[in-house]
Parts: structure tokens; C-alpha cells; sequence
């Protein structure tokens, strides 16, 4: 039974948007093209000293599309926020900064009509358009050379964890789970592992997939992967079983790296000579993957960048989590949004 839903839509899609008016219209864009229009959008503008009233004000004839505005407390709680509200059973989460091909909800519909499950996730992909940096960045997160390539793959299909870019949900779902907790990093890993310890069943959809622009410069980059890896720990000190071996390989990454250096000033260059060797892989990767010279220089610095900065996070936050037991924490303030 769908709760005050007049238009009878089979999906309610939640935004949570902060200071990103831009970006949030070329999503908006997106979704007028859409093949199925069998859905909602609700837009929660959080906290944003630039707001995007306006940009959704133009889309009010195109889009059943309604704007809540509220003070900040980060993507999360927006979510939240923005599934109380809505009108229908099911729940499409998309980051602010996505754009989704047209196909997008024929593919979730035609999807969840051949398999029940609970809670979904799809992919990220990099569009044509997008800049070189902006290639890269997706390289550096999605790559079989660096931990972005492993997660999922060997996943079994109710194991899924989606995550808040590209994830829907069931109403039901949210309302056992109690949707996103107050975490300001990791808390779509929280969930999902939540929605698994709650027995419900997830999926990727592979066909489901959105294009990712991420961060816009290399510093924004740097502060949102290092408050992930604090963020792993602290998913840690919550389900101590969510920790794999797969999350280490950025910390073992920057170590291997100091030792190198180190054994560099006694003229031992092996270690570097691995590092050379693996820089020279992603930089052919991704050239080849992008047709670029310049994004596969530019994915060089984007997995140097990302491998150490999540590794000094995790690093830091083995410190103060673990060996000084403090609480949870994270690092940059104001970079809740992904």
C-alpha cells in the first residue's frame, strides 16, 4: 500500500544536495530523459549557504518533484530525512553529483520483477565528458589495481553491499533498519551491513549503473579518502567482522613505501623499482581505458593520492580508536559529501 502516493509512482528518488546547484541540475536533467518515468524525486537541500530552490523550481513541470530545506547534519540524516517524506514503497538514493542514463529505471524495474530482494546497489562509471581529473579519480576508485576493483567482485548475490552514490531500498527496509545512523563517514557501509544482519536480501544490478563526477581537485580527493580509511575503523569498532583483508593493502601500500625510501638512502632500490613497475601498470590502464595520455598521468597521482591518503587515515584511526580507545571520530568537517 503506497501512503499518500496520488500518482501511484513505484520509486521515490532522495537527494540530499549541499552547495551543489550545478551539479544537482545536470542530475535533474538526467532524470527528465529517463525511458521510465515511474518515479518521485525529493530533493533535501542540507544546511547549503548556496541553495538549489531555483534549479528545482525549473524542473517542477517536467518533474513530480518536491524541495525540503533543513538545517545541516550531513548526507545521511538527509536521507533519512528525505525517505519519512516520501510517497512510495521503494527508495532510489543518488549522490548529488551522479548522472543517470536514460535506461537507468527500465533496468531497476525490469530487475526487481524477476528477483525479490530488499535493498539494491549499482555501479559508477566515468562518462565521456567528464574531465581527465575526473577520469582519474574514477580510476583510482574503481580499479582492479587498487581496492576499488575488488569490492563486490566476489560477493555472492544476497551479499551485496550497496552504496549510498547508487543504492535503493524498500520502505520496509528503512523503517526495520532505521535507515542511516548519525555516522558522518561509512554510513552507507553501516547500513548495508545492517540490512544484511537484518536478513534482508541485497543485489547488484549490474545494468543499474550511474556516472560518478566525485571530487574536483586533487586536495578534495585527498581529505575525502582520508576521512574514509578513519571511517573504516570506525565501521570497525561496530562490526568487527566488516574488517577484510582487502582493506589493509592502502596501509601496507604506504609502509612498503617509507621502507623503500629508507632503504633507498643505503642504495637498495627494489622496493622502488615494485612501485615503478606498478605506477607504469596504472598509467597504461588507464590510458588504454580512457584513450588519454593525460588521464593515465593524471590516475598516477589520483592512486598515489588515494592509496596513501586511506592508509594514513586507517593508520590514524588504529591510533585513536584502538590503541587510545577514544570515540568516533573523523578527520575533515565539512566533507560529508561523496
Amino acid at each position: 500500500m503506497k501512503k499518500n502516493n496520488q500518482n501511484n509512482k513505484a520509486f521515490s528518488v532522495i537527494v540530499p544536495v549541499y552547495n551543489r546547484p550545478d551539479e544537482l541540475n545536470e542530475l535533474l536533467v538526467s532524470l527528465t530523459h529517463q525511458s521510465n518515468q515511474n518515479f518521485e524525486v525529493i530533493i533535501v537541500e542540507d544546511g547549503s549557504d548556496i541553495k538549489s530552490d531555483r534549479v528545482v523550481e525549473n524542473f517542477k513541470n517536467k518533474l513530480d518533484i518536491h524541495y525540503y530545506y533543513k538545517e545541516n547534519s550531513g548526507p545521511g540524516q538527509s536521507r533519512n530525512y528525505g525517505m519519512k517524506r516520501a510517497n512510495t514503497d521503494f527508495f532510489v538514493i543518488f549522490d548529488s553529483d551522479v548522472v543517470v542514463p536514460k535506461d537507468y529505471f527500465k533496468n531497476v524495474s525490469d530487475f526487481l520483477s524477476k528477483h525479490k530482494v530488499d535493498a539494491y546497489g549499482g555501479a559508477d562509471r566515468a562518462s565521456k565528458d567528464f574531465t581527465n581529473l575526473q577520469k582519474a579519480i574514477d580510476f583510482a576508485m574503481t580499479s582492479i589495481m587498487t581496492t576499488g576493483g575488488i569490492r563486490g567482485k566476489a560477493e555472492k548475490f544476497e551479499k551485496f553491499h550497496p552504496r549510498s552514490f547508487n543504492m535503493g531500498m524498500s520502505k520496509v527496509v528503512f523503517e526495520q533498519t532505521g535507515g542511516f545512523s548519525k555516522m558522518r563517514f561509512g554510513e552507507d557501509i553501516d547500513l548495508s551491513i545492517r540490512i544484511i544482519n537484518n536478513n534482508f536480501k541485497t543485489a547488484l544490478i549490474k545494468t543499474a549503473f550511474v556516472y560518478h563526477k566525485r571530487r574536483n581537485t586533487i586536495k578534495q580527493f585527498f581529505k575525502q579518502v582520508f576521512n574514509s580509511g578513519i571511517a573504516r575503523i570506525n565501521l570497525y569498532k561496530r562490526h568487527p567482522q566488516s574488517l577484510k583483508m582487502v582493506h589493509f593493502f592502502p596501509l601496507f601500500f604506504l609502509l612498503g613505501l617509507l621502507f623503500g625510501l629508507v632503504l633507498s638512502f643505503f642504495k637498495i632500490y627494489f622496493f622502488l623499482v615494485l612501485y615503478l613497475i606498478y605506477f607504469v601498470a596504472v598509467f597504461l590502464l588507464s590510458a588504454i581505458k580512457y584513450k588519454s595520455l593525460k588521464a593515465g598521468i593524471l590516475s598516477i597521482v589520483t592512486v598515489f593520492t588515494m592509496l596513501n591518503a586511506y592508509g594514513l587515515g586507517f593508520l590514524l584511526g588504529i591510533w585513536r580508536r584502538i590503541i587510545l580507545q577514544k570515540d568516533e571520530f573523523h578527520k575533515f568537517e565539512k566533507n560529508f559529501y561523496k
